[in-house]
């Protein structure tokens, strides 16, 4: 990641948004709602790289998803990028690209496009609400329909696959390396962990901790305010509890670090924890056969 200098707190609230702040996310292609007018985004270009938009057929329709990967013969290690709830905005376009750079086809599918287009909103109730048509049973037959995408292209390396995710892409993260047996490993930002059952949402992280595929590295802030480190604890002892993948699974839990301290593009951005996230994600890929 290149280095960025920031003074913490001295961002404006991701709440509070300036017309200038909307029109620099618009003009960015950055989520409206998150973007902080005092940002310095880390911008990957896309030479020596295929960057494009793809269509993956997941039944009822086709499913856009940002797809990065090198711009050369041979096949790749594949990681699949889960989004924040502010869906395939800029940041995570340019994650997609961070990786290609270093030899992964990344892709990123859009688990909201049936609802809307959450990076374009500037009230996150209406965002809530596009996200909570997301169904669970939804969400997965599109990250198998991804999978199925992938496995078919001549790139890919089927065998080495690995899944991260942000925010509430986090949460999805540790919910793939449950349900898939692709995944050969797993990074999880900040991603929730426990929560109410609901039809749409019926389980959670550590109810299936268990019985992981591949094991997760959970990258947390210690003042999360939206997760509790707590919950952090129930997980370890979920994990505790498992198999071999979930007894390899590890957390790194950055004291001091608030929620979404990865997203270059927004006031919680902690230039330490971020970089320091970033590189145990890929020692992690690396050393779980996915690199």
């Amino acid at each position: 990641m290149r280095t960025l200098t920031r003074p913490e707190g001295t961002l404006p609230s991701d709440l509070n948004l300036s017309r200038r702040a909307l029109g620099l996310a618009a003009f960015g292609g950055y989520a409206v709602y998150a973007f902080s007018a005092d940002a310095a985004p880390i911008h990957t270009d896309a030479a020596g790289l295929v960057a494009e938009t793809v269509q993956v057929d997941s039944g009822d329709r086709m499913i856009p998803a940002y797809l990065a990967r090198p711009d050369a013969k041979g096949r790749y290690p594949v990681v699949v990028v889960i989004c924040e709830v502010f869906g395939i905005h800029e940041y995570i376009r340019d994650i997609c690209r961070r990786l290609a750079k270093l030899g992964y086809a990344a892709i990123a599918p859009d688990f909201f496009v049936r609802a809307g287009d959450a990076s374009v909103v500037s009230d996150f109730g209406q965002i809530r609400k596009i996200v909570a048509a997301a169904s669970d049973k939804q969400i997965t037959h599109d990250l198998a329909s991804t999978l199925a995408y992938v496995k078919a292209q001549s790139w890919a390396d089927k065998g080495h696959m690995a899944v991260t995710g942000f925010c509430w892409g986090g949460a999805i993260a540790w919910l793939a390396c449950e349900r898939f047996k692709d995944f050969k490993a797993g990074v999880a930002w900040y991603g929730r962990l426990v929560g109410n059952s609901t039809e749409l949402t019926p389980r959670h992280p550590v109810e299936l901790a268990a019985k992981l595929n591949g094991p997760v590295l959970g990258l947390y802030g210690g003042a999360d305010a939206g997760i509790p480190l707590d919950t952090v604890d129930k997980m370890k002892a979920a994990l505790a509890q498992g198999n071999a993948a979930a007894k390899a699974s590890q957390f790194v839990v950055y004291p001091e670090a608030p929620h979404a301290f990865h997203a270059d593009y927004r006031p919680s951005f902690r230039q330490g924890p971020a970089e320091d996230g970033w590189k145990r994600a890929l020692e992690w890929f690396k050393s779980n056969g996915v690199a």
